[in-house]
């Protein structure tokens, strides 16, 4: 398995001065985002194929054990905020419980049927869409949770760093991010770590563009819950409507706090009609903007 390989290059690395220990593990860093290249047309491939389910009120779960769990959560609890995804729609499997997040529990990661069972117990049916991340590629809890999320219809996605691994072959995307033996042996939250967490940020984010919550490059499905993110709507409402500070925030308070109901005030809209031509537009706010044009 390459993840754990020890590379000749760095059989002396203890005995480096620090700025080269720094720099070699910089390098590796910059390896690890290069070697997501080759894998951009299957990240793609299961953006496009998760966009429908999603669309229709499904769930994106999470699925993971030690560093590859956490940073699954990582990625999943920006999406409330930065996009407005409800918190009730994504959800966290983590061998050994959310617990693990700060302490590890031993022997947890080796239960294929926990595993299993956490998908029967989240209720995990065709429109969710589950993503099991493991270096290794040989989890045995992300492989049983994979393969049972398969077997009850969900759209299942596989995030490796070691070729013709179990992982890979029981999802239906998987994603091979093949980063080699890490600057420190087996040290896999490292250059694998780095890949994985880019992954999932090109995956979710793409996502979330597919499903209207972008435009113009700006975060309009957002709702200002606190004082920067109520500063940053009122910018995307100024960008978009170019209208004075002032009018943005007045629209913003009016929308309380939602972009997408801000930015349509803004263009002469009242909140009822903002509200119908959304809804025509399954949210959509570049097509609701272009029914609004002459």
């Amino acid at each position: 398995m390459r993840t754990e390989q020890l590379s000749p290059r760095y059989l002396d690395l203890d005995a480096w001065p620090t700025s080269e220990v720094v720099a070699a593990m910089y390098e590796g860093q910059l390896a690890a985002a290069a070697a997501v290249r080759g894998a951009l047309d299957a990240i793609a491939a299961a953006v496009d194929d998760a966009v429908p389910p999603l669309r229709r009120g499904g769930r994106i779960v999470y699925v993971g054990a030690g560093t590859s769990g956490r940073i699954g959560v990582q990625d999943g609890t920006e999406l409330p905020p930065t996009y407005g995804w409800p918190s009730d729609r994504v959800i966290f499997s983590m061998a050994g419980g959310l617990g693990a997040l700060v302490q590890s529990v031993e022997g947890a990661e080796d239960n294929e049927a926990a595993g299993a069972q956490a998908m029967t117990d989240a209720g995990i049916g065709p429109d969710d869409v589950v993503i099991g991340l493991a270096a290794s590629g040989t989890t045995p809890y992300t492989i049983g949770a994979l393969k049972a999320a398969g077997q009850l219809g969900a759209l299942t996605i596989g995030v490796a760093n070691n070729p013709g691994t179990p992982l890979l072959e029981v999802a239906r995307h998987p994603i091979l991010v093949e980063t080699g033996p890490e600057v420190i042996a087996g040290s896999t939250r490292m250059k694998a770590g780095t890949a994985q967490k880019i992954v999932l940020n090109l995956f979710s984010t793409a996502v979330m563009v597919r499903l209207g919550r972008v435009y113009h490059g700006l975060m309009v499905h957002m709702r200002a819950s606190n004082i920067k993110l109520r500063r940053r709507a009122e910018r995307i409402v100024r960008e978009i409507v170019n209208c004075s500070a002032e009018d943005a925030a007045r629209f913003v308070e009016q929308a309380d706090g939602d972009v997408k109901t801000a930015i349509l005030l803004g263009l002469g809209l009242n909140a009822t009609e903002a509200a119908q031509v959304l809804a025509r537009h399954d949210g959509n706010l570049r097509a609701a903007i272009s029914e609004l044009a002459p």
